[in-house]
């Protein structure tokens, strides 16, 4: 994902245009929601009008049926603003929820369709951050956008209310309002950037927290408990420093607005008690005037406040339709074909392959053949290419030249879901979601049977060990299988492969984070999950593969040998001195895994 810095900034009538699309669908109640609007302005406009009649019919004429009338009016008025005001709020932030909702759709349906290589160089934190917090701020941009609109109805109202009672006082209070304008624009723009500092260092945070709670075993394993606390308040503090800072210019454009209103109102009540001194003016014009000029003041504060919701609100907007908008970040595409069994073979011609920004090909030239019913094993160095190698078959990337054929036509020729799911994968890493048992073994089908579940799991040797657990098959396994055993975690991906059935199987180095009695029972599992299947297996132990159909050695992203074990003994100098560490000392198997 790009960083801030590189990143275009858009103009603010986009962002308004493209926020403002997302509320499209709601405009019926949008209109109700301005309707009410202009209710509540035209109520506080009333406001300061009924000063006059108050102060000058009830106080000072002493008129009987203005003691009743006025304070009836008021009431219905004010009951009817509460009313109107209460309708605005409810709808603005019931649609603000409900964009709320499909903007985190949307952005997580871009990013979980991005390909394998995005997710390779982008932090989950960042990603996080994007969907939950810049996400959120932008459902304060319609409220805030509305509420600001609000306001400005409602000074002009009262600009007309000051004007209608008195032009010439009028003048003198509205002289001041230019005054606000330059330090309005010049503080927006600073909310603005703070407001993408403050969003940036967010994801930092989120960033610095999934990496902490992920490696929470190495960090207690190395006492590392106070320099990840001292890392932690070293990013907390950096957060903070930006909060004071947009405090301190939010808190300042206040004061200026308030400062404005307070020069303003000081010369009018100069003017405007030498008008009543004179006897040009009633004390009910004048205060009525006073009382308009001073709820004046009031709505372009709450502006200054929606203002700073809003440059927020487009500093976040900006991060979130970087992901939705970027010609960068384009999804995956497949074929239009669907993938048919049964599975005849694949072909690797010629293949070449670099990761993003590397110099040195991880592949280079590699060409294999894979027949229906083989099982092929891949050994070799760390760092030779295999476990590249078998991330291609399933497009998580595709070659940087040469062809992968599958049934003799190219693998961008199937569509993604069809290709996929006609392979099974099991890998070093056993991963589970934190589901009950049953949806980790049936995650390839949103419809099953538990029957079919329940062989699965008897196929990979789990049966028993799930019926045990305190709620069986409905037991929940933890973050990432995190409440059962690691040989457990993986007898369970062997059984989820079993379910889905595929025709081409891949075991990358499934076996060895086990120790040797786990190891034993996965063993037998994986030999059921291979049984009467096409597989392709990465093993760090000889001793598994020495029985394949094809032994395939790797080194520096070549293929320097393929054969039968006895073949390779006799004519590869890299597999018979693997062959030799591993089984002429024991103890040099373990030290040797590191490098298979």
């Amino acid at each position: 994902m790009k960083s801030d810095k590189s990143f275009k900034y858009l103009s603010n009538r986009h962002l308004i245009t493209r926020c403002l699309s997302y509320f499209a669908r709601f405009k019926g109640r949008i209109a109700l929601a301005v309707v009410s609007m202009l209710v509540v302005s035209g109520s506080t406009g009333f406001q300061a009008w009924v000063v006059q009649p108050a102060l000058d019919d009830i106080f000072i004429k002493k008129d009987g049926q203005a003691l009743v009338f006025v304070p009836l009016l008021f009431l219905a008025i004010m009951t009817l603003k509460g009313v109107f005001r209460y309708l605005q709020n409810y709808i603005m932030n019931y649609c603000g929820l409900k964009v709320l909702e499909r903007l985190r759709f949307e952005v997580y349906s871009k990013i979980v369709r991005l390909p394998m290589g995005f997710f390779e160089g982008t932090q989950v934190g960042m990603l996080m951050s994007r969907i939950l917090n810049d996400v959120l701020q932008i459902k304060e941009s319609l409220p805030a956008f509305i509420m600001l609109t609000r306001e400005a109805f409602t000074i002009l109202i009262l600009i007309g209310l000051v004007f209608y009672r008195n032009a010439a006082l009028a003048m003198w209070a509205v002289l001041v309002l230019p005054l606000a304008f330059f330090p309005f624009v010049f503080i927006s723009r600073k909310l603005r950037k703070l407001g993408r500092l403050a969003q940036s260092k967010v994801a930092d945070l989120s960033v610095f927290l999934q990496e902490s709670f992920s490696g929470i075993r190495v960090v207690k394993a190395f006492a590392n408990e106070k320099p990840e606390i001292a890392r932690f308040q070293k990013e907390n503090s950096r957060l903070t420093d930006i909060g004071v800072r947009q405090n301190l210019f939010s808190e300042l454009s206040s004061r200026i607005m308030e400062q404005v209103g307070v020069f303003g109102v000081a010369l009018v009540m100069w003017y405007g008690g030498l008008q009543v001194v004179e006897g040009r003016a009633t004390p009910g014009e004048f205060f009525s005037f006073m009382a308009a000029l001073a709820m004046l003041y009031e709505p372009i504060k709450k502006m200054d406040s929606s203002n700073s919701t809003i440059q927020m609100a487009f500093a976040s907007a900006e991060r979130v339709f970087e992901v939705l908008d970027s010609p960068d970040m384009v999804e995956e595409a497949g074929g239009a074909l669907a993938f048919e069994q049964p599975f005849e073979e694949l072909r690797l011609d010629d293949v070449h392959f670099a990761y993003a920004g590397s110099e040195t090909n991880a592949l280079d030239g590699v060409s294999l053949t894979v027949r229906r019913g083989q099982r092929v094993a891949i050994v070799g160095p760390s760092g030779s290419g295999k476990t590249t190698l078998v991330n291609l078959i399933p497009r998580f990337h595709d070659p940087s030249a040469g062809r992968i054929l599958l049934n003799g036509r190219d693998l961008r020729d199937y569509t993604l879901g069809s290709l996929r799911m006609s392979l099974g994968m099991v890998s070093q890493e056993a991963f589970l979601f934190n589901l009950p048992v049953t949806q980790n073994i049936a995650y390839a089908r949103a419809d099953f049977a538990q029957e079919a579940v329940e062989r699965a799991a008897q196929a990979a040797f789990a049966h028993d060990f799930v019926l045990a657990l305190p709620e069986g098959y409905e037991t929940l396994v933890g973050e990432r299988g995190a409440r059962i055993s690691g040989g457990q975690r993986q007898r369970l991906t062997i059984a989820r492969a079993i379910f889905k059935d595929p025709p081409l199987l891949i075991l990358d180095e499934a076996t060895s984070a086990l120790d040797t009695e786990s190891e034993r029972i996965v063993q037998l599992a994986l030999e059921n999950l291979m049984k009467d299947r096409t597989s392709i297996v990465i093993a760090h132990r000889l001793s598994t593969v020495l029985n394949a159909d094809m032994i395939v050695v790797m080194e520096a992203g070549r293929i320097v040998a393929q054969g039968s074990h006895a073949e390779l003994l006799e004519s590869c100098p890299l597999y018979a001195r693997l062959y030799q560490m591993q089984f002429s000392d024991p103890s040099a198997e373990v030290m040797d895994e590191a490098t298979l």
